[in-house]
């Protein structure tokens, strides 16, 4: 059940990130959220499997600030490749 309070404070935390970063206008208001909540359970269950137990620190320090520091970067690259895309498309286009 402690689970639940990595994935829900990765994904409130992912909320903050998304109105943080530049070019959300570029990206939807999910994205952000949802990789950070993919990357703490994936990283919460991956240390509970190796054997960190609840009340180590580094359980939750690397779950919810690995979801955070992944989903920025997640975020950064699909905002960069959005631009990217959305220039080329213009220029194809003659705009």
């Amino acid at each position: 059940m402690y689970i639940l309070l990595a994935l829900i404070s990765a994904c409130a935390l992912g909320v903050g990130l998304h109105y943080l970063m530049p070019h959300r206008e570029l990206r939807g208001v999910a994205v952000t959220p949802a990789i950070a909540t993919a990357v703490a359970a994936a990283v919460y269950t991956i240390m509970q499997w190796s054997g960190v137990g609840e009340g180590n620190v580094w359980l939750w320090v690397a779950s919810i600030g690995g979801a955070l520091v992944v989903s920025a970067i997640f975020t950064a690259t699909i905002s960069a490749q959005r631009i990217h895309h959305d220039t080329a498309a213009k220029q194809a286009l003659g705009i």
